[in-house]
């Protein structure tokens, strides 16, 4: 596994190098530092985030891309104003350095299979709903394997996709995983979808609300693209039921809040509303058809090759995922 890990990643710097001799760049030279440090800038199309990134200054990582440019013989980037775009030749070269950070990171993968589990690394992406959980999920892993390091990246659902889409993350936590066979998903912990109201609402103490009561009220929604507010949407348009819609948010927190004020109902992950449930801020209503059932996936690349530490923690949540939040709850 190692040659062929090894054979690959010569294969494209060969490629590269010959690409960039013989038909598109006069030169020879360049460092993998030089590569990564463009690439962050390439990615973001700004210094000061890619500097942040890599936890440089950005006097060093101008003079990277100046470096780089030197040896190329070709500007990678063009200032407009206050705001830079890939030249020709950076386009060129960021497709190549990807392939690269890819088959590096499938090297990593390789030798950290190797070494087990003692100084693997996971990175995760999750959906802003399940980071009310995910964090007790990771710490009791990490208690399990002490010497594991993780990234963790909270995202809205579209971003988690793209990140999934560019082999940025290993594994992804979501609601409502993307359609497609480049996709493997496994649910493992139910994700029920509630009512909630503020404490002191006309609906609060009744039962068995008709969701045609529901057509007098006003509801708060997440974003487009929001997991939650497309099973939501579903779930009333196949019920014919037409709901009066108020403001639109970005995150849970910005619901919750509205909703105590009185700004009108939401509908949340149960997950993201037990603090509150417990101290009497918020109230589910018990709505026809509610909670709605759902369920956590996790879900990779086909193609993408899990390193001991990823599948370990995959086979660590189909298991235990859902056992451990419920005693949570308990």
């Amino acid at each position: 596994m190692i040659v062929r890990c090894f054979d690959c990643y010569n294969k494209i710097f060969i490629i590269v190098l010959s690409k960039l001799h013989y038909g598109f760049f006069p030169m020879l030279h360049l460092t993998l530092r030089q590569l990564r440090v463009f690439e962050a800038v390439a990615r973001h199309l700004n210094f000061s985030r890619a500097a942040e990134e890599l936890y440089l200054s950005q006097p060093a990582v101008s003079m990277q891309i100046k470096q780089l440019e030197h040896n190329i013989g070709l500007p990678l980037f063009e200032q407009m104003g206050k705001r830079i775009y890939m030249a020709e030749a950076g386009r060129e070269l960021f497709q190549y350095s990807k392939a690269i950070a890819q088959q590096l990171a499938e090297l990593e993968a390789v030798l950290d299979q190797m070494k087990g589990l003692e100084r693997g690394k996971l990175n995760i992406s999750v959906v802003s709903t399940a980071n009310y959980f995910a964090p007790q999920l990771l710490a009791k892993f990490c208690q399990l394997h002490k010497k594991v390091t993780v990234s963790l990246n909270v995202s809205n659902r579209e971003a988690v996709l793209k990140q999934l889409a560019d082999n940025d993350t290993d594994l992804a936590i979501i609601g409502q995983p993307p359609q497609g066979a480049d996709i493997v998903d496994e649910s493992f912990m139910e994700n029920p979808l509630v009512v909630i109201a503020p404490p002191n609402h006309r609906l609060a103490k009744q039962r068995k609300i008709p969701l045609a009561k529901l057509q007098q009220e006003t509801f708060l929604l997440r974003e487009i693209g929001s997991g939650t507010r497309g099973a939501m949407e579903r779930f009333f348009a196949e019920h014919r039921i037409k709901l009066n819609t108020g403001m639109e948010m970005g995150t849970n927190e910005a619901i919750k809040q509205a909703v105590q004020a009185g700004m009108g109902l939401g509908v949340v992950s149960l997950h993201t509303v037990e603090l509150e449930l417990e101290t009497r801020r918020l109230k589910l209503l018990d709505v026809e058809g509610f909670p709605l059932k759902r369920h956590w996936h996790v879900v990779h690349r086909r193609q993408k090759r899990l390193s001991k530490v990823a599948q370990e923690f995959k086979d660590f949540l189909l298991k235990e995922g859902s056992k451990l939040m419920n005693k949570a709850h308990t």
